[in-house]
């Protein structure tokens, strides 16, 4: 005959061994599931494998010659924030992948502290819509004006 405090021994010892059990199965599952749930989160990342669209362009200072370290923002046309920021190298030149797809980008610079070699500042004539349709390169140029 058990007595009861021997009862509540081995009730105590299989809860234990139930807990460790469902720890065990848990943590083995953990990686797997903390990978689904970014994989749903995360926008896609073209990998380099992908097609894509390369919008490239230069930055044309306002004495019509390239302008270097000028800050470009690209976004979709649906979208009111810049999803990409890049700086013209020293030939005044920019580019960006894109995934290749039908959409539409508006490419603009911030000119906010960039001034002639007289010192007189800058700004951007016009935003430059894009509009791409397969994997293709595009080509554009922003002109800064006094």
């Amino acid at each position: 005959m058990t007595t009861p405090s021997a009862c509540r021994f081995c009730l105590s010892g299989c809860r234990s061994s139930f807990c460790l059990l469902l720890l065990l199965v848990f943590s083995a599952l953990a990686p797997n599931l903390s990978q689904l749930a970014n994989a749903d989160s995360a926008p896609k990342k073209l990998k380099p494998t992908d097609p894509y669209a390369l919008i490239f362009g230069t930055v044309w200072g306002p004495d019509d010659h390239p302008a270097y370290g000028v800050k470009v923002r690209i976004r979709r046309a649906s979208d009111k924030k810049p999803k990409w920021e890049l700086y013209s190298d020293h030939h005044g030149e920019f580019a960006l992948r894109v995934a290749a797809g039908k959409n539409d980008y508006i490419v603009g610079a911030d000119v906010k502290g960039v001034k002639t070699q007289d010192g007189s500042p800058v700004h951007l004539i016009e935003e430059v819509p894009v509009h791409v349709e397969y994997d293709e390169r595009v080509d554009i140029g922003l002109h800064l004006a006094r």
